[in-house]
């Protein structure tokens, strides 16, 4: 069984505290530019749905994508400005919040709509991708002036879509590792349960470089729908391996 314990009751926070929380985060990672306006209000459902539906323990989470997302995309900062990859400085908007957090809030949202655990785990790995895919590219273009290409390996500068670097994608990995190990301390996983959401995060990472590569690349998708399907792909691959999981053993 998932453990729904600690800080996840499986009731969320009641209306006035979320809605304080959510004020007070909201405010403070515009403060220091993590998102721009829109990307505020956007940050502030998120983070509102996610109190109301699985309590602070989701919102534990939540902040440790956001402070692994934050300090990736200003780690080498003048570096990326120099190459002109990094993001803008005023923080993300809301269609890229959406784009990286809007399936796990639809997770989130089924979970406290039918107290399924399984949506509860979709969400986490959702999440876990989310930072462990922009942790590896921000870090990567940090520490490398060339990746490979994921389709064909040729070695491309930089932030080209689909490149990846092995200092990037380690760090990635450790991204998901570590959202998923928050979850597990705030009561949402169970140890079981951390290395589904981790895994499906590393391979929903992988699959958004490989979209990145073949479709982002010839202008079928953009960045945020490649980013929207990558955190798809991780809650899709979670949620299965828990249904496959829990009728082998």
């Amino acid at each position: 069984m998932m453990a729904i314990v600690g800080w996840s009751t499986g009731v969320g926070l009641q209306l006035w505290p979320a809605l304080a929380i959510t004020t007070a985060f909201a405010i403070l990672a515009w403060l220091i530019k993590g998102v721009n306006r829109s990307g505020t209000v956007a940050g502030a459902v998120v983070s509102f749905l996610l109190l109301r539906s699985a309590g602070l323990g989701a919102f534990a989470v939540l902040v440790s994508v956001f402070a692994l997302t934050w300090i990736s995309t200003r780690f080498g900062y003048a570096r990326k400005l120099h190459r002109g990859t990094a993001e803008k400085s005023n923080g993300r908007n809301g269609f890229q919040v959406l784009a990286n957090l809007g399936i796990a809030t639809f997770c989130v949202a089924l979970f406290a709509i039918t107290d399924r655990q399984v949506f509860l785990l979709a969400c986490v790995a959702a999440l876990a991708e989310a930072a462990a895919d922009t942790v590896s590219s921000e870090y990567g273009q940090a520490t490398s002036d060339t990746a490979l290409l994921i389709t064909t390996l040729e070695r491309v500068p930089a932030g080209t879509d689909g490149g990846m670097s092995m200092g990037g994608t380690v760090a990635g990995i450790i991204a998901a590792i570590v959202v998923s190990f928050v979850a597990l301390v705030a009561g949402l996983l169970a140890w079981r349960w951390l290395w589904v959401s981790a895994t499906a995060a590393v391979v929903g990472m992988l699959a958004d470089s490989l979209l990145g590569a073949s479709l982002e690349r010839k202008h079928v998708l953009g960045n945020d729908a490649v980013n929207l399907l990558g955190t798809l792909i991780s809650a899709l691959l979670a949620a299965g391996l828990f249904m496959f999981l829990n009728q082998v053993f």
